[in-house]
C-alpha cells in the first residue's frame, strides 16, 4: 500500500473551488485544499459544516455542483468514477458489516464485490494491518464495537487504496478501543497511504494529522495544529511568584524577547512574548536577581480546540487566513 504519486510529485488529491449545493441549500462552498501522498490530513467542522458530503463528493458517489479536484492522479468526473474508485476507499461512520458472517467471510463478500484480484493474499495482508488474525473466524456479531471497527478498516484496505477516507472512525468508542485505532493509522502512516480524516475529536486530530482543515460550509482554514495556534494566538508566558513583587514594571523592562505584561491576580503576570525560548531564561534570571521567589514560568498553551472554536464561531476573514494548500 503506497499513499504517494511516486515519480512525478503530484498530491494524491487537488481540489479547487468545489462546491455542492441541494436545491437552495449550500453543503459546502468554494473549497480548495491539497493532500499530499502519505499524509494524514483532518478535515474538522461542526455538524453540518459539510464534511461526509465533501467526502461523498470525492468518493465519486454524488456529484459536485462546481468546481473541480484531482482524486489519486484522476481527474474527478463521471466517466473516471470506476477508476478513481479502484484507487481509493471510504470507511464511513457505521462499519455496515454482516453480522451473522465471521471476519474472514465478511472480508470475502467484500473481497468479491470489489473483484479484488489475489483476494485470499489481500485478505490475509489486510488483516495483519489491522491485527485480526487470531479473530479471523470470529462471527461478527459477537465483536465488540471497536473490533468490528477494525473490520471495518480492513475491508476498505482490500484493495490496497492510494487514498483512505475515514469518516468519523472512533465515534462512540471506549478509550482503549480508540486508542487501538490511533495506533492503526499510524502504522498506516508508516506504509504511506495517504489519510483523510473527519472527526468531532480534536484531541485525536492534533495527535494523529500532519495538518488540519476546518470547514463550515466554507473552509476557514489549513495548516499544521502549531502553525494555527501561532497564527491565531498570541504567545505568552505566565509567571507566578510567592509573593506579589513590589515593582513588576521595573523587573520585566527591558526584558529580551517581552514586549509587554499585565497582572492575572496578585501573583501571577502574563508576560506578552516574541519568542518564549528567549523571554522566558531572562525572566527567570531577572525574578531572581529581583529577590523573588519564583514558583512557575510557562508557556500559554492554546489547543486545537481554542483554535476550533476561534474559526467556527467567528465570520471575520481577517481570523481565517489563507485557504493554503
Amino acid at each position: 500500500m503506497d499513499g504517494k504519486d511516486h515519480g512525478n510529485g503530484t498530491p494524491a488529491l487537488s481540489v479547487h473551488g468545489l462546491s455542492k449545493r441541494f436545491g437552495s441549500r449550500v453543503a459546502f462552498a468554494n473549497v480548495s485544499f491539497e493532500v499530499d501522498g502519505g499524509e494524514v490530513f483532518g478535515f474538522l467542522g461542526p455538524n453540518g459544516a459539510g464534511k461526509t458530503t465533501t467526502v461523498r463528493t470525492l468518493g465519486t458517489l454524488i456529484a459536485p455542483t462546481s468546481g473541480s479536484a484531482v482524486v489519486a492522479g484522476i481527474p474527478l468526473a463521471p466517466e473516471n468514477a470506476e477508476q478513481i474508485r479502484r484507487r481509493i476507499s471510504i470507511m464511513p461512520e457505521s462499519p455496515g458489516l454482516y453480522l451473522r458472517l465471521s471476519v474472514v467471510e465478511n472480508l470475502e463478500c467484500f473481497a468479491d464485490l470489489y473483484q479484488s484480484p489475489h483476494a485470499r493474499e489481500r485478505i490475509e495482508r489486510a488483516l495483519q494491518a489491522v491485527d485480526l488474525m487470531d479473530r479471523a473466524n470470529d462471527v461478527c456479531g459477537s465483536l465488540s464495537k471497536g473490533l468490528r471497527q477494525r473490520v471495518a478498516l480492513a475491508r476498505a484496505l482490500l484493495g490496497d487504496p492510494r487514498i483512505l477516507f475515514l469518516d468519523e472512525p472512533t465515534a462512540g468508542l471506549d478509550p482503549v478501543a480508540t486508542q487501538d485505532v490511533h495506533e492503526l493509522i499510524d502504522r498506516l502512516r508508516r506504509r504511506g497511504v495517504t489519510i483523510f480524516l473527519t472527526t468531532h475529536r480534536l484531541e485525536e486530530a492534533e495527535r494523529l494529522c500532519d495538518r488540519v482543515a476546518i470547514l463550515n460550509t466554507t473552509l476557514r482554514t489549513i495548516g499544521r495544529p502549531d502553525e494555527l495556534r501561532d497564527r491565531l494566538f498570541a504567545k505568552t508566558l505566565t509567571v507566578t511568584t510567592l509573593a506579589p513583587l513590589p515593582d513588576p514594571d521595573r523587573t520585566f523592562a527591558d526584558l529580551p524577547a517581552v514586549n509587554g505584561w499585565h497582572p492575572d491576580g496578585r501573583r501571577t503576570y502574563i508576560l506578552a512574548v516574541s519568542d518564549p525560548a528567549v523571554a522566558a531564561p531572562a525572566a527567570a534570571r531577572a525574578l531572581v536577581a529581583a529577590g523573588a521567589d519564583l514558583l512557575s514560568i510557562s508557556p500559554s498553551r492554546h489547543t486545537l480546540h481554542d483554535v476550533y472554536l476561534r474559526l467556527v464561531n467567528t465570520d471575520d476573514p481577517a481570523a481565517t487566513g489563507k485557504q493554503a494548500g
